[in-house]
This record gives structure tokens, C-alpha cells and sequence, in this order.
């Protein structure tokens, strides 16, 4: 269940079909809804307004117009779900490209828009979730390199074993109050600038 104190912006250039997702979403308790029907400095709006999330509608899109959402939706950073009349699959696969949270063809019932925004912002959570996962193993990746190489380092200038290298590593993080991939980070920026690095 998605909160009902969510700040919803809907981008809809026709203000009957805005005024359907905008019912939808009132009908719905969302209470803080703001209609935006003229594109021109959206991106201006959308900081000024600082949603929540998007609500974009567009009856009968070009391929310029799509662009332009698809654009608009990689740099916003938050959940989208996107109403249009027709599609292909290359629309398709760009709006997922884009990050759009939900796509939906043809399905702009005032009944559907609040099921709808609650899976976007699902999906747009659970991919956010995902990303952070990913980049967090990324950089537990990384440290594991760089501490490799701080122990490959101890263990040539100080002829340690590698248990050896570790420990003095880990007590030097204890004793500094730092983690082990900060002291390493810094025995190998210290070697590269003496020429020590292995």
C-alpha cells in the first residue's frame, strides 16, 4: 500500500484525461496532486514541485515525444508510470531502458490509475533496492582488491606471510579507528607515489 501523503505530479497535455487521473488519485486519498498540462520547462516544474512521483499521460505519442519523456525519466529519479494509447515494442523496450516504472497501453480508467501508481512505486522501489545491492557489492569487490594488494605490498617490503600481512592491516585499523579498507587504500597510494606498488 502506497502512502497517501505522496506529493503525485500527472504531466498530461489534455486536461479531461488529466482530470481522470487526478479523480482517480483524490478518489483514492491522495490529496497532493499537482496537474501539469503545458510541457514547456517541465523539467524546471518538476524541481519546483519536487513529486513524489510522476504520473505521465500521452494519448497519441511521436517518436520525439517519447524521447523526450524517456529523457525526462532517466534524470528525474523517481517512480513513473506512464499512460499512452498505442505502442510498439521498441517503445516498450525504451521505457524500461528509461526506468519507467509502469508502462501501460490503453488503460487509463479512473478505477485502474491508483493500482497502477502502487505498482510503480513497487517496482521503482524494489529496482532502487536492487541498484543499491549491486552497488554495494561493487564496492565490497573493490576493497577486497585493494586490500589484496596492500597485503601483496606488506608482504614483499616486509617479507610477511599473507596472515601476517592481514593482521597487521586489521590491528592498524583498530588501532586508527578505521576500517581495513582505508588503511589499505592508503599503504597503496603510498606505494604508487614511492614506486613500491606490486
Amino acid at each position: 500500500m502506497v502512502d497517501a501523503s505522496l506529493k503525485i505530479l500527472v504531466i498530461d497535455e489534455n486536461r479531461i484525461r488529466a482530470s481522470i487521473i487526478e479523480t482517480g488519485l483524490r478518489e483514492a486519498g491522495h490529496d497532493q496532486v499537482f496537474v501539469l498540462s503545458e510541457l514547456q520547462g517541465i523539467a524546471r516544474r518538476i524541481s519546483e514541485i519536487a513529486p513524489d512521483v510522476i504520473v505521465i499521460d500521452l494519448e497519441n505519442p511521436g517518436r520525439d515525444m517519447l524521447e523526450d519523456m524517456f529523457q525526462l525519466s532517466r534524470s528525474v529519479r523517481r517512480p513513473i508510470a506512464m499512460f499512452v494509447d498505442q505502442s510498439d515494442k521498441s517503445a516498450i523496450e525504451a521505457a524500461i531502458d528509461a526506468g519507467v516504472s509502469a508502462y501501460v497501453i490503453d488503460g487509463l480508467k479512473q478505477e485502474r490509475v491508483k493500482p497502477i501508481l502502487d505498482m510503480a512505486v513497487m517496482r521503482f522501489n524494489a529496482f532502487s533496492r536492487l541498484e543499491r545491492d549491486l552497488q554495494d557489492a561493487r564496492n565490497e569487490l573493490q576493497e577486497r582488491k585493494v586490500v589484496e594488494r596492500a597485503k601483496g605490498i606488506l608482504m614483499k617490503t616486509r617479507g610477511l606471510g599473507e596472515d601476517e600481512a592481514y593482521a597487521l592491516l586489521r590491528k592498524t585499523a583498530m588501532n586508527q579507528n578505521k576500517k581495513i579498507g582505508e588503511i589499505a587504500r592508503s599503504l597503496v597510494t603510498a606505494a604508487d607515489l614511492l614506486g613500491d606498488a606490486s
